[in-house]
């Protein structure tokens, strides 16, 4: 196994608030965030209340875990964060629909409120 294939696993054995702050950091540093794309954002619902969901994460390879074997049209896609959090955001909030950081074939990820993702993504950009 290599060291890359060992920071993978790493992170996704973080447990879900751990993987978020992960997320924050990562995100903040890089200025950019990955989404899945097929025509348009692809969403997901929540187990509980079946509420629709934007997956995101913070590298391609996470995002990739998600894509379906076969004939699975959805493609990672990059996504520059502040044209995520002064353009998207705002859409995704005005449709009711709730961010979604690692979402996870084994795990649903966790589901922040909107101005909760938009504030510690701001206060990461501001302490970097």
């Amino acid at each position: 196994m290599n060291s890359n294939q060992d920071k993978i696993d790493s992170v996704l054995a973080l447990s879900g608030p751990r993987r978020y702050d992960h997320f924050i950091k990562v995100v903040a540093e890089r200025e950019e965030l990955w989404a899945l794309y097929n025509d348009g954002w692809v969403l997901a619902g929540t187990d509980d209340d079946d509420r629709a969901v934007c997956p995101i994460w913070p590298e391609k390879v996470y995002a990739e875990l998600c894509i379906g074997k076969g004939s699975d049209d959805n493609q990672a896609k990059a996504l520059n964060l502040f044209e995520f959090m002064e353009e998207i955001m705002p859409e995704l909030h005005e449709d009711g629909i709730l961010p979604c950081v690692f979402f996870l074939p084994s795990d649903k990820g966790v589901i922040p409120k909107m101005e909760q993702l938009l504030e510690d993504l701001k206060a990461e950009l501001q302490r970097i």
